[in-house]
């Protein structure tokens, strides 16, 4: 089995560079595509879940899983970083996958929407550790020069494993129901994932010191050493970047919560077929998955702040989209634009984030950032189920599209524009 134990300081600096770290970097890619793919167990099947075998018919309540979700995985995102700072990074990302074993049962036995729910809390910790450890030790094999490459390739693996998975469990669901054989399917990524990790992963937490040390021999760094709480308050508020980047990501999982779990009870509700609301349910994390390959190393040769910008916008009118068309045609058009506009968004913000802090707590800024990220999916149910039960869907999504678009004016006022070439 390998070492779970923190590293030791190894005499001689382990090389940074997707090159020199290939292996490792491809596996660590394979493990995120299966997390993806836990996630992606619930795409098409929980709103379906929630109208036709629970018959939950409030949004608000119906919605509360992903709120549930949200909360849980933005809490566990911040502690993430601090965790794999403090304990290594293998040991978090182990934890991590030994949170997910009960959730497929819990969902395939759950006699009540209380089940349902707290599977989702212990999915949101298990995405919080695993997702946000897959993240960190990409940057740390990768070094500063390829990090929007790096980000490409995990966002891409994770989010075409959600892809796959919504298609597969929509067509599983179609043939045999929606209970059990679409989260047996879950249950295999969360055996295989745990495997690997064990048995392949290595520690990386050694390649962000040897960075820290050329990145402090190369500039006087004011911000080098930084406490906990001083991280979330650059993060949060006071870097102009940073902020903008966390707001930014907060907005994008609102409308990928809005997503999740308004957009297959609109199509059902327009007699759209399982399958049909399966291909729908899998073109947006498809197509933002497979661009994220093209996106991430984008951002590192033009630069990060506006392709951000341009993928809020594109969002926004994807979105837009979505309320006024009608057809799975015109749906499935927009579904894919959305999965564009996302795509530019998702992995520049991360390499936004790795530009502007410091080696030495890089790890906790990414776990403040994916805090506030995350949190979206809660603020995102909350405010789509209320504005769902009193206005109705369409309304819902065109105010949504609004807050997208003004994200994006957002970050073109305060983002700087330079960090990506530090």
């Amino acid at each position: 089995m390998g070492n779970l134990t923190h590293p030791r300081e190894e005499s001689t600096p382990p090389a940074l560079g997707l090159r020199a770290n290939l292996a490792q970097f491809m596996l660590l890619v394979t493990v995120n595509a299966l997390v993806g793919g836990t996630l992606g167990q619930e795409r098409t099947l929980l709103p379906l879940l929630a109208a036709q075998t629970f018959h939950i018919g409030l949004y608000t309540s119906a919605l509360t899983y992903i709120m549930a979700f949200g909360l849980s995985k933005a809490a566990t995102n911040y502690f993430a970083g601090t965790l794999s700072d403090r304990y290594g990074r293998k040991p978090v990302l182990v934890a991590g996958w030994l949170v997910a074993i009960p959730v497929p049962v819990m969902l395939i036995l759950a006699p009540s929407w209380g089940w349902v729910v707290a599977a989702n809390v212990l999915l949101g910790i298990s995405q919080g550790l695993t997702w946000s450890t897959a993240v960190i030790m990409k940057m740390d094999l990768v070094g500063p020069r390829q990090r929007g490459l790096a980000m490409g390739f995990n966002e891409a693996a994770g989010y075409l494993g959600v892809a796959v998975t919504a298609l597969a469990t929509g067509y599983l669901a179609a043939t045999f129901g929606l209970r059990p054989a679409p989260f047996l399917l879950g249950a295999a990524y969360i055996a295989l994932g745990l495997g690997l990790t064990v048995w392949r992963v290595r520690e990386t937490h050694h390649h962000a010191r040897a960075e820290a040390q050329q990145h402090v021999a190369r500039s006087a760094d004011a911000h080098a050493t930084l406490s906990t709480r001083q991280v979330f308050g650059l993060t949060s508020f006071r870097d102009r970047s940073l902020s903008a980047a966390s707001q930014a990501g907060m907005v994008n999982n609102l409308n990928d919560g809005l997503a999740w779990g308004i957009f297959p009870v609109l199509f059902a509700g327009a007699g759209l077929s399982l399958g049909q609301i399966g291909i729908l349910a899998a073109a947006y994390p498809a197509v933002w998955g497979a661009g994220q390959l093209v996106t991430g190393a984008a951002s590192d040769r033009w630069g990060r702040k506006w392709l951000i910008v341009a993928g809020m916008l594109v969002q926004a009118v994807a979105l837009a989209l979505t309320a006024t068309l009608h057809g799975f045609g015109p749906w499935l058009l927009a579904a894919a634009l959305l999965g564009v506009g996302t795509a530019l968004v998702y992995p520049t913000l991360l390499a936004a984030i790795g530009d502007v802090a410091h080696p030495s707590w890089r790890a906790r800024s990414v776990g403040v950032y994916r805090l506030w990220r995350d949190g979206g999916f809660a603020v995102g149910a909350l405010l789509s189920g209320i504005l769902a039960d009193a206005f109705g869907i369409p309304v819902t999504i065109v105010v949504v599209a609004v807050l997208t678009a003004v994200s994006g004016a957002v970050v073109a006022v305060r983002m700087r524009g330079d960090d990506h070439s530090r």
